[in-house]
């Protein structure tokens, strides 16, 4: 259709029997090419763009993912346009106990939420806890069995527009000014490798869910598998499917999303501490 219109100008001139100036055929040109750019938008409904424009990414959203053949759902935050907030207890001074209570107490405003820590039967943190800036629960550095325990375990943290995950030894050296925190472990990825004690392929196989922050710091990054997986393959999901240089287990088993965008609210066992995405 461009092609055509462009040809048709230049006939017209042929028609009136003389030679166009360049400056005449240039204007002539550019009104063709106006005419084909708004006769495409009336045809395909698209106002007309110009070249090289993009959609900005939202501030937060989940989507699924494949690595290795796996399926997971990934839900990015930028911290500079969305907050990333810890929630443990109501108003009533009750646990939230499950994503649903949560998403009814927050609205519509909530774009994401998960589990986001490991819990006793309480549904209180077994770690290291903090809340709008408050330390609710003190760090856990103790030996014991469990996931936890599989050390170096690691904290989670939200101060500002940036987000970290360190190993436990290193938050607590560095005194770290956090807004949010939740320890767990083991820690999947510390600094671009793999945890020492995570083979390659291990035998446990669980739905995992964990967290991961991008090298610039403004990213955080929560994914959840859709099924069972090791330990192994979510830490590769991280390193290399979601360019996550450090990143931490969060739980498996009772591992649980809220995204309304993809129709999903899971329910399961009570949960303990919550971690969810909100407009800042």
């Amino acid at each position: 259709m461009l092609q055509k219109v462009v040809i048709d100008c230049y006939r017209v001139g042929a028609a009136g029997r003389r030679r166009d100036s360049p400056g005449r055929w240039m204007r002539m040109t550019r009104r063709g090419l106006i005419l084909a750019a708004a006769f495409a938008a009336f045809l395909f409904g698209q106002p007309a763009r110009a070249a090289g424009t993009a959609t900005a990414a939202p501030p937060a959203g989940c989507q699924p993912v494949t690595h290795e053949g796996e399926r997971f759902v990934a839900c990015t935050v930028d911290l500079r346009r969305a907050r990333v907030r810890l929630f443990w207890r109501g108003a009533d001074g009750l646990p939230y106990g499950s994503l649903s209570r949560l998403a009814s107490a927050q609205g519509a405003g909530l774009v994401f939420a998960m589990n986001a820590g490991m819990y006793d039967t309480g549904l209180a943190p077994v770690g290291l806890y903090v809340e709008e800036g408050r330390e609710l629960k003190a760090a856990n550095t103790q030996d014991g069995p469990g996931n936890f325990h599989l050390k170096p375990n690691g904290v989670f943290y939200v101060s500002g527009t940036k987000a970290g995950v360190v190993e436990t030894g290193r938050y607590l050296r560095g005194r770290v000014k956090a807004e949010y925190a939740t320890q767990s472990g083991p820690m999947l990825v510390i600094n671009g490798r793999i945890h020492p004690k995570i083979s390659t392929n291990g035998p446990s196989l669980k739905i995992r869910n964990g967290v991961g922050v991008r090298p610039d710091g403004h990213s955080a990054v929560f994914a959840i598998s859709e099924g069972p997986v090791t330990f192994g393959a979510f830490a590769r999901l991280f390193r290399d499917g979601l360019n996550c240089p450090n990143a931490l287990f969060l739980d498996g088993s009772v591992s649980s999303l809220y995204a309304p965008a993809l129709n999903r609210s899971d329910l399961g066992r009570p949960l303990g501490p919550l971690v969810g995405a909100v407009p800042r």
